[in-house]
């Protein structure tokens, strides 16, 4: 298995079909892991009827007893890519408010162009989100400057969460050391890799906000990030990270 795209998903079901069927039709062959939180909606149901269609080689599915986590449905997910032996790991949401199209530019930064992780960057080439409320849009922007100023790490999105890892940098930071659940998660992922020597490349792309279904953000989340911060790079300074 060269190419494995981890999608979360909690209460998904306008938008889980459509999203595996669009990675899936790329000129890459694509696996797709869905990690679902015991979705009530039935959204772990659609993926197993799938499973049984055109996609049973490469479409598979992790079922969790409820809301874990973020942070804990991805680990999950790298945790089953490295036992399979995905050689490169994506993450992405459910949603399309990442194209799966650019799947193919994160491909390419680590394949062709030598990062260990490539980030679908929003904030690389200035601003590039639509249909956010202005208020998120500057809470977004403004945190990633905040988390790239307090950690020290050349990222201009540092809270994103379409990217895509070789394996071998999974396989050395110490997951189990990973401490985040929600938006934190995202940054501290970053550092983590940043301090194990890691190549980062961030790629341009147009972030849309969701169509269908229900935003999980929440201002705990993210308050979660700001203070998570401070935590991250004061625990970093009496820690020794693993080098690749």
């Amino acid at each position: 298995m060269q190419r494995l795209v981890i999608i979360p998903t909690y209460n998904e079901k306008e938008n889980i079909e459509a999203i595996i069927t669009a990675v899936m039709d790329l000129p890459l062959d694509f696996h797709v892991l869905i990690i679902d939180d015991g979705s009530p909606d039935g959204t772990a149901a659609i993926v197993k009827r799938l499973m049984e269609g055109r996609y049973k080689d490469r479409l598979h599915l992790v079922e969790r007893s409820g809301k874990l986590g973020l942070g804990t449905a991805y680990i999950a997910g790298f945790r089953w890519a490295i036992e399979h032996k995905a050689d490169y790991i994506f993450e992405m949401d459910a949603d399309f408010s990442h194209n799966p199209q650019d799947l193919l530019k994160l491909h390419d930064a680590c394949a062709n162009e030598g990062a260990d992780l490539a980030i679908g960057s929003r904030y690389v080439t200035g601003v590039n989100v639509v249909n956010w409320p202005m208020g998120r849009v500057l809470m977004s922007y403004f945190a990633s400057k905040y988390v790239r100023t307090v950690l020290g790490v050349d990222i201009h999105d540092t809270t994103a969460g379409f990217v895509c890892y070789k394996r071998h940098l999974l396989e050395t930071i110490e997951l189990d050391k990973i401490r985040f659940k929600g938006y934190a998660f995202q940054i501290e992922m970053k550092f983590t890799a940043s301090k194990c020597g890691a190549k980062i490349i961030e790629v341009p792309i147009v972030f849309v906000n969701r169509v269908l279904g229900t935003s999980k953000m929440s201002g705990g989340i993210f308050s979660e990030a700001l203070l998570g911060v401070i935590r991250l790079k004061i625990s970093s300074w009496f820690r020794n990270y693993p080098k690749l």
